[in-house]
């Protein structure tokens, strides 16, 4: 059969730079120059003197770049860039890793290793008298032959 709509699978046409890379571009004007620096200067819109960082976008003119700034699309990506990057702490946690739920209001330290061994003592006990009850069973069906 194949694939459908191949162009909804490979959406590489318009692929921008992610968050964390703007971000460091904003952070550092050498990391912005590293980027820029490899395009050529003749294959870019207005031979690339008007760049919008935020959005990683070349345009033609000055007034298509101060209306770019005065729309929907940039003033969402200020937002994203705001927050900033994710960390690698976050991913983990968007997947259920390494999930902290920190402790209940008012517990203390003390109090919860004191839960941890009485909950230990009683899993201990349990298992020392279902050991007991397996026995006096295999016992009982000892005697019965």
């Amino acid at each position: 059969m194949g694939v459908v709509n191949k162009k909804t699978l490979t959406k590489t046409r318009r692929k921008t730079r992610d968050v964390d890379q703007v971000h460091a571009d904003l952070a550092s004007s050498a990391h912005l120059a590293r980027y820029t620096g490899t395009k050529a200067a003749e294959d870019l819109p207005g031979l690339g003197r008007f760049y919008c960082v935020a959005c990683a976008k070349w345009f033609e003119t000055a007034v298509a770049l101060s209306g770019h700034q005065r729309g929907k699309p940039h003033k969402r990506r200020l937002k994203q860039v705001a927050e900033g990057p994710y960390t690698q702490r976050e991913a983990e946690a968007a997947i259920g890793l390494r999930t902290d739920n920190g402790t209940a209001a008012g517990t203390t330290l003390a109090a919860m290793k004191a839960t941890m061994t009485a909950a230990t003592a009683t899993t201990t006990t349990r298992s020392a008298a279902a050991a007991a009850v397996a026995r006096t069973e295999v016992t009982a069906d000892i005697d019965m032959s």
